[in-house]
């Protein structure tokens, strides 16, 4: 079999940090490519073998390999040296040197006599060969780690239900939480060995995995930029490694604390004396202990602050190994619960024959020990350990012990094989096939569904009281239909496939298909509300989804008193936020001829006015000057103007307080024929919303600016003031033009839109931090019947369906079924119906399960019985 190498010097050729691992393990020779090695050997230009066999004593270069280092360190730390070297086109034999007692494979290293490599290369180089090993090393270990955990699931029967976690598409869940989560699934999958027992150190498994897993690949990130771009232009740069080394450090000591805690309680949970006594002396003398984790992050941290990067990237490496080692104990402890009953039944005939507790197959204890049913991931990989333990035949319990780890080690090629195996039973397990949703898409439970009815009811109870009618349309338009109504935000409009030669998107608001049907059905008045979803092509985060609910209210038509419509939107929008019983809201309102003047007055462009309205509608995430370096750097406005405007957005406060200071004269707003026109129907509108006693929820802010380009008049948004983060909950304005846009005559219009799904997430907090649990249904009682008389159960439970009680039935013998059943339901009746009991004595027996009270009725009058307790 050809020994593998790595080629340094090709044309396409990079190196990874997983040829650095093989080269420095010394599971890989190096060669350098031909065309490379024609540069670089000028001097022996005849020699173009690519790989030299001679030793270090040849060498004529002064290279210092620093004494902290392991040899595997060392030999990686040379290995990116040598690419450096050929990177930047050495033109020395220090390239060749390096590769000859890479090759040469010595157990130490020296260098004499050259002058070409700086203290910034060696240095440089120190930090970037151990990160390599580093980048290999946690990609490895975080897989090993998941399989340690699945096993130590089984050994503790632990509760899982920590790894029931979905990727919602909304930026709740760490996508590498929900990997790690999945994962454990597949290796899980069909255990009986689970249970319910809580433990803490397993419920955290894939927060602490997600965060090795996710710092593990930002290192495998700036690593595979920093081995290609040569050390010359990494110098510099170490900073920048270590920084993405230390968070790396900090989850791989939560790691290896975790796991050392699932360590103890499997060795608490050996069963048999001699076994648990065995292991656990071994494990007292063997295995690295908590403290000695953080000792070693502290010290790698008081290298890091003191930039002694090179040996603080060595403590990060040395620190890795401890944790290496806590979850291979890991995984013989669990291994040692799971095979107990084997490993004693051999234990005890060892004994009996006078030996020194060996373990080995043995068909008797085969048979005699108690089936233990395994996941599907984790029996094949202890399949994969038995194979490997049991061909090494008869062991004492110490060398078992020892012979597992051994093979648990990374160096060793066997292990690697091992890894690629459990990656095989991870991906080729049907159960990874798993359907998921797609991102910024959610899925509503029972729960959640029983919260969302609710309030859709008092949605649309708000909405009739003040008149309107229900309206719905296509979940697509025509693209024309869309397009140029939404400003920079129209990039957000998911476009669908050609379907029959019409170009179509999914509708992004429910604002535009409303203004469509008005003018293709020529109406001049109409006041309509909508609750359909809605489909964005946006980021999704935390309380922003691709998919979401929209609750509009719209009045179109030329009304008979001034701002009236406007009026009643801003009121309706109070009301429901009232009834829905949120919490504290604010709602900003501006005016769109207000902001046009504003930016008049400050000097902006009249074609710049809707790009740096976007630009301001940012205010309420980014500071004022982000926004200006935007609106300076990207969309052309100069500083003078930018720092006008900044004078103008500030302005925040009471309405009719802010508004009487706008209106003074001489103000600049007074001078504006535009914004003098929009303060006189702000005025009205706030001297409306006094009246109406809603004011107070209202803030005349002038950096609001709704990016939107259809609006004209009147803008507002309604913003969340309690502690969940969820930003704006409903917006709208006037918007007098859009209806006409699509070639009709002009119909002024009006609008209010709730944000609804962050409103549910609100919902489902506020449950949540009461410890509330939303009833699922509204069954009112359970028809119980004791035996397998399904006949019975339909004629009871049709006789309530018939009377309009709200029923349910179960027929089951064991009386808890029935219990449990009504307990998870929150059922508050039940009828038990005993099968002899009802034959013989033609009585049934009620049950009021909150007030623990039996009542025995005759089964023909139990329907009315029921009627009167009900709907007394």
């Amino acid at each position: 079999m050809a020994e593998a190498s790595v080629t340094l010097g090709g044309k396409a050729s990079s190196l990874s940090s997983s040829a650095v691992c093989a080269v420095a393990t010394a599971l890989s020779q190096v060669r350098i490519d031909s065309t490379a090695l024609d540069r670089l050997s000028s001097s022996n230009s005849s020699k173009k073998a690519t790989t030299a066999t001679t030793t270090s004593s040849s060498s004529n270069c002064s290279i210092t390999v620093p004494d902290f280092l392991t040899l595997e360190e060392s030999r990686a730390f040379l290995l990116v040296l040598l690419n450096s070297l050929i990177i930047s086109n050495a033109s020395s034999r220090i390239p060749l040197v390096l590769a000859e007692t890479l090759n040469s494979n010595p157990s130490t290293f020296r260098f004499d006599d050259a002058d070409l490599v700086t203290e910034d290369e060696l240095t440089c180089s120190t930090l970037l060969g151990i990160s390599a090993i580093l980048d290999h090393h946690s990609a490895a270990l975080s897989a090993f780690a998941d399989v340690a955990a699945a096993f130590s699931c089984e050994a503790l029967k632990a509760d899982v239900a920590a790894f029931n976690l979905m990727d919602s598409g909304d930026g709740h869940n760490s996508k590498e939480e929900v990997g790690v989560a999945a994962d454990v699934r597949v290796l899980l999958n069909g255990s009986k060995s689970v249970g319910k027992e809580k433990v803490r150190s397993v419920a955290r498994v894939p927060k602490v995995h997600g965060s090795v897993r996710e710092h593990a690949k930002a290192v495998h990130s700036r690593m595979r930029v920093e081995l290609n771009s040569g050390v010359k232009s990494a110098i510099g740069s170490e900073e920048a490694v270590c920084t993405v080394l230390l968070p790396l450090a900090a989850a791989l000591r939560e790691l290896g604390e975790c796991s050392l805690a699932r360590v103890k309680s499997n060795l608490e949970g050996i069963g048999g004396d001699d076994l648990k006594l065995g292991v656990g002396e071994i494990f007292g003398k063997e295995c690295p202990v908590g403290d000695g984790l953080s000792s070693g992050f502290n010290k790698a941290v008081n290298l890091f602050l003191g930039k002694e990067y090179g040996k603080f990237a060595h403590e990060v490496f040395v620190l890795s190994g401890l944790v290496w080692k806590v979850v291979a104990w890991e995984v013989v402890a669990a291994v040692a619960v799971l095979e107990a009953a084997e490993l004693n039944e051999v234990i005890k005939g060892a004994k009996e024959n006078g030996e020194n507790l060996k373990v080995e197959e043995n068909s008797k204890a085969e048979k005699k020990k108690k089936k233990v049913v395994l996941g599907k991931g984790t029996s094949s990989i202890l399949a994969l350990f038995k194979e490997r333990l049991q061909s090494r035949g008869k062991l004492a319990l110490g060398t078992w012990v020892a012979d597992f780890l051994s093979f648990l080690d990374l160096a060793k090629p066997e292990f690697n094989e091992f890894l690629l195996k459990v990656k095989d039973v991870v991906e080729s397990n049907e159960s990874r096939r798993l359907p998921k949703i797609p991102k910024g898409t959610r899925d509503f439970a029972k729960e959640q569904m029983t919260i969302r009815k609710k309030a859709f009811s008092i949605i649309e109870e708000v909405f009739e009281r003040h008149g309107a009618t229900a309206l719905d349309t296509p979940v697509f338009e025509l693209r024309e239909t869309l397009m140029g109504k939404y400003g920079e935000d129209s990039k957000l409009i998911y476009d669908l496939a050609d379907q029959g030669g019409e170009l179509l998107s999914l509708r992004y608001d429910l604002t535009v298909p409303f203004a469509r049907f008005v003018a293709m059905n020529g109406l001049t008045s109409f006041k309509r509300y909508q609750i359909a979803k809605v489909y964005r092509r946006d980021n999704p985060s935390k309380g922003r989804y691709r998919e979401f609910y929209q609750c509009d209210f719209d009045i179109a038509g030329t009304p008979p008193e001034k701002m009236g419509p406007d009026f009643e939107v801003v009121r309706i929008l109070t009301e429901l936020l009232d009834e829905l019983n949120i919490g504290e809201y604010e709602i900003k309102l501006n005016h769109r001829k207000l902001l046009d003047g504003m930016m008049q007055i400050c000097g902006v462009p009249p074609e710049k006015f809707r790009t740096i309205c976007s630009s301001i509608d940012k205010l309420d995430k980014q500071s004022f000057q982000q926004i200006k370096k935007e609106m300076v750097e990207e969309k052309g406005l100069t500083a003078e103007t930018a720092d006008r405007i900044e004078t103008f957005v500030k302005e925040k406060g009471s309405p009719l307080a802010l508004l009487s200071k706008f209106i003074q004269e001489g103000s600049d707003f007074s001078k504006h024929e535009g914004a003098s026109e929009a303060l006189k129907e702000l005025e009205i509108l706030f001297i409306a919303l006094e009246k109406s006693k809603r004011i107070d929820k209202v803030v005349f802010d002038l950096s609001l600016a709704r990016g939107l380009d259809y609006y004209t008049g009147v803008i507002f948004e309604a913003v969340f003031k309690g502690g969940t983060q969820v930003g704006s909950i409903a917006a709208g304005g006037r918007y007098d033009n859009l209806i006409g846009m699509f070639g009709s005559k002009t119909v002024p219009a009006v609008g209010v839109s709730l944000g609804i799904e962050r409103v549910f997430a609100i919902m489902e907090q506020q449950q949540k931090d009461q410890n509330q649990l939303a009833r699922p249904t509204k069954t009112e009682v359970l028809v119980s019947v004791l035996g397998n008389d399904l006949t019975l159960a339909a004629e009871l439970a049709g006789e309530l369906w018939d009377a309009g009680v709200k029923a349910e039935f179960l027929v089951h013998k064991r009386r808890t079924k029935h219990f449990e059943y009504a307990k998870e339901s929150r059922i508050p009746w039940m009828v038990l119906v005993y099968e002899q009991e009802v034959k013989e004595e033609g009585v049934v027996q009620l049950k009021d399960l909150e007030a623990n009270i039996d009542i025995k009725t005759p089964r023909t009058g139990f329907v009315e019985e029921l009627r009167k307790r009900l709907y007394p």
